[in-house]
């Protein structure tokens, strides 16, 4: 297994002073660092059952399409406004400076679903919060979230008591 925390970069101040941005793209880059991000995501959901793995644009496609893929499930893209074609669910969450709103397709769930949530980053906690409601309005059962990184001093892992969350890497 490589140790993926070799080849994330921490840039200081970004996108503002005082924050540690943690940057996956080298991860992207490597084929080798990408697999065992993705096998790392995936041995996290053994002995879940489920149905569909949900993310949200953009890392959570990037690392919840190949789950999907390699686990044999269906992936749900989890949108920003405006960006799916048919009938949609939504969604909006508060953001440090504003609000977002997230879509989802109105049939991509049917009740009873499990779903899995996956994404590279649990920070704050708002997007991961507004797409377990999503699911839940729909009728879906979250049964875990998979994250690449979790921020553990932001503390959104307290916003999710109840739920399953695990996280491959914690800075």
């Amino acid at each position: 297994m490589q140790d993926l925390t070799q080849i994330i970069r921490t840039i200081p101040d970004f996108p503002e002073p005082g924050i540690l941005f943690r940057d996956i793209t080298p991860i992207l880059h490597d084929p080798i660092y990408l697999k065992a991000a993705v096998d790392k995501m995936a041995d996290m959901l053994k002995g879940i059952d489920f149905d569909y793995i949900a993310g949200p644009e953009s890392r959570g496609f990037i690392f919840g399409v190949p789950l999907a893929y390699n686990l044999a499930k269906g992936f749900i893209p989890i949108r920003k406004e405006g960006k799916l074609p048919c009938d949609t669910l939504k969604k909006s969450y508060s953001l440090e400076y504003g609000t977002a709103t997230i879509e989802m397709h109105a049939d991509a769930i049917t009740k009873g679903s499990k779903v899995v949530i996956a994404d590279d980053l649990l920070a704050t906690g708002g997007t991961s919060k507004a797409i377990v409601e999503l699911i839940e309005e729909a009728g879906g059962e979250v049964v875990s979230m998979i994250f690449l990184i979790e921020l553990i001093s932001l503390k959104a892992r307290d916003l999710f008591e109840g739920y399953s969350v695990h996280s491959a890497l914690r800075y």
